[in-house]
């Protein structure tokens, strides 16, 4: 029997599901520290989109505009914003007041260009999803550094 040299092992590759929720964690981070200086100038407590409340970071969580977490809008930076458990659970998105709240931020029109999004099919691949973690991983130290 021959044995294999570290040559001819070869590295498992991570499925693609995997490597999504890793890059969920680290963007949901960046978007909800975003979202809590944008709102407050914390970094530990922010303003949820929809019922304004503030709430600890801890407590917030990354919610969609378009529910499902559709590929094309998964990761997108305008797409989700930080909301209380309530709003995103309870209330399912609160979406009409998330639409009230694009629209105030990003102007008229950013609402249905998001919708216009969540049609598109997006395929991650191995490298997509390893590229948005480090991507994150920065913005991240940019914003609290």
């Amino acid at each position: 029997m021959k044995k294999k040299t570290l040559s001819k092992v070869k590295k498992k590759q991570p499925k693609i599901s995997t490597l999504k929720r890793k890059v969920w964690v680290v963007f949901s981070e960046y978007i909800r520290t975003r979202d809590c200086l944008k709102t407050t100038g914390l970094p530990d407590y922010g303003k949820c989109i929809t019922c304004q409340k503030i709430v600890p970071k801890s407590l917030l969580q990354a919610g969609h505009f378009i529910p499902g977490r559709h590929n094309a809008n998964l990761f997108s930076e305008r797409g989700v914003n930080a909301q209380c458990y309530n709003c995103n659970i309870n209330l399912k998105g609160n979406t009409l007041q998330y639409r009230r709240q694009l629209i105030g931020y990003y102007g008229k029109g950013a609402d249905e260009e998001l919708e216009l999004e969540a049609r598109v099919t997006k395929k991650f691949t191995i490298q997509d999803l390893e590229e948005l973690r480090e991507i994150y991983r920065k913005k991240i130290l940019l914003l609290t550094t």
